[in-house]
């Protein structure tokens, strides 16, 4: 995790940071050995830092966490979460641009 403002969750801090948090939390369901998930990675880190403050940005690898991935029903990564009051507002499946990611964000804001 390359951005100091990226967050890592797993089943065990998982409704502590995301679901009881005050701002909301795009997450980043990923695997370490998945291709689109690596390739995903840089723009997840640019988002959170240009989100910093307004969003939390999380990773949360799927092999290391498999109650919250079996809970999301998590079936293919990278998948894109955006949980906004404890809820999932947006959600996105594969590889995608900033862009994408910044609309995904923007349902949230």
């Amino acid at each position: 995790m390359a951005s100091k403002n990226l967050l890592a969750v797993n089943d065990v801090n998982f409704d502590a940071e995301v679901l009881r948090s005050e701002l909301p939390v795009l997450v980043d369901f990923s695997a370490s050995w998945c291709g689109p998930c690596r390739m995903l990675a840089p723009i997840v880190d640019e988002v959170a830092d240009a989100y910093a403050g307004r969003v939390k940005v999380a990773k949360c690898d799927v092999d290391e966490s498999p109650a919250t991935a079996s809970r999301y029903g998590i079936t293919s990564v990278p998948r894109l979460y955006v949980f906004k009051g404890g809820n999932v507002v947006a959600q996105q499946i594969g590889l995608v641009p900033r862009k994408k990611v910044e609309e995904l964000i923007a349902r949230a804001l």
